[in-house]
C-alpha cells in the first residue's frame, strides 16, 4: 500500500517536473525563434514597413529587391567566396593540427605529459596580448595575406583539451596496446584505429572550428587591408554598422538609401547564415555524442 502511494506521488512529481520543463523549453524556443523569424520576415519586407516597425511575424509588402541587390553586388560575392575558403582551409588546418597535438598528449606513456599539459592549459588564461600578436604576425610576413586568417588561430586550446579527453576516455587502451604488439606504429594507429573511432569528436571540431571561421571578422579587421581578401562578415559589418554600401547607386536619396540598407542587412544575415544552418543537421547526432563524451568524461 505504501509502495503504491509512493508510485502515485512520484508519478505526480514527474508530471509537474515535465510540465515545468515544457514551459521553460517553450519560453526558450520563443526567445530564440522569434528573432530568427523576424529577420527572415524583415528580409522579405518592404524597407518602409521595416523601418516604421510594422513587421512583427509575417513579411509586410513582400519583395525580393534586397536579395536581388545583394546577389548583384560583387563585393558580397567576393566576401562570400573568401569566407568559404577561410572556413574550409582553416577547418582543415585546425583539425590536422589539433589531432596531431591531442593524440600524443592523450597517451599516458608520453614523457612529461603533465608538464606539457600545464603549458597548454596556461595559454587559456594568459596570452601575449593583441599588440605582441600583431607584431608577430607582421614580422612573419603574414600581414594582409590569407595566412593571417588561418595560422594565428590554428589550434584552440579548449578544443585541444576536449579532443585529448575524448582520446583518453573513449579509445580503449587495450586496443592500442594490441595494435602496437601487432607491429602498428603510432601514425598507422592514429590513421587506421583512432580516427575511425573518433567520428563524434571530429564532427564536433568541424562544427566548432567551421562556425568560428565563418563568423570571424576581428582578425580580418586587424590584419587585412586589401578589400579583395575581406571575408563576408567584414562586408556585413560595413552594412550593419558603417552603412557603407553602394548597392543603391548614387541617384538614390538619403532616406531611401537608409531604408534600403535596413532591408539589405537582413537579407545579408540570412544569406550568411544559410551554410551553417544546412551543415548542422548532417552532423547533429555526432555533435551531441561528441560533446557529451568529450566534456563530461576526463
Amino acid at each position: 500500500m505504501q509502495s503504491s502511494n509512493e508510485n502515485k506521488l512520484r508519478s505526480r512529481d514527474d508530471k509537474i517536473f515535465d510540465a515545468v520543463l515544457y514551459v521553460i523549453t517553450a519560453l526558450l524556443l520563443i526567445l530564440v525563434g522569434y528573432p530568427l523569424l523576424f529577420v527572415v520576415s524583415a528580409s522579405f519586407s518592404n524597407p518602409i514597413d521595416v523601418v516604421e516597425g510594422r513587421v512583427w511575424l509575417l513579411p509586410q509588402g513582400f519583395t525580393l529587391e534586397p536579395y536581388k541587390l545583394v546577389f548583384e553586388n560583387e563585393k558580397i560575392w567576393s566576401g562570400y567566396a573568401n569566407t568559404v575558403f577561410y572556413a574550409i582551409a582553416g577547418t582543415f588546418i585546425n583539425l590536422v593540427l589539433t589531432v596531431l597535438a591531442a593524440y600524443p598528449l592523450s597517451r599516458r606513456d608520453l614523457p612529461g605529459q603533465q608538464f606539457l599539459m600545464f603549458f597548454v592549459t596556461f595559454t587559456m588564461f594568459f596570452s601575449g596580448g593583441l599588440i605582441p600578436t600583431y607584431l608577430l604576425v607582421k614580422n612573419l610576413g603574414m600581414n594582409n595575406t590569407i595566412w593571417a586568417m588561418l595560422i594565428p588561430g590554428a589550434i584552440a586550446t579548449y578544443n585541444l583539451i576536449v579532443m585529448r579527453s575524448f582520446f583518453q576516455n573513449s579509445i580503449p587502451n587495450e586496443l592500442q596496446e594490441s595494435a602496437w604488439m601487432d607491429g602498428c606504429n603510432f601514425f598507422r594507429m592514429l590513421w587506421s584505429i583512432i580516427l575511425p573511432l573518433s567520428k563524434p569528436i571530429l564532427a564536433v571540431m568541424v562544427l566548432f572550428y567551421g562556425v568560428g571561421h565563418w563568423n570571424a571578422y576581428f582578425n580580418a579587421l586587424i590584419y587585412l587591408k586589401d578589400r579583395e581578401l575581406f571575408p563576408l562578415q567584414l562586408i556585413l559589418r560595413e552594412i550593419l554598422i558603417l552603412n557603407q554600401d553602394d548597392m543603391g547607386g548614387g541617384d538614390v536619396g538619403m532616406t531611401e538609401r537608409v531604408m534600403l540598407a535596413e532591408s539589405i542587412k537582413y537579407s545579408v544575415i540570412i544569406i550568411s547564415s544559410v551554410p551553417v544552418l544546412l551543415l548542422y543537421p548532417f552532423i547533429q547526432r555526432y555533435f551531441v555524442k561528441g560533446v557529451m563524451i568529450g566534456s563530461i568524461k576526463g
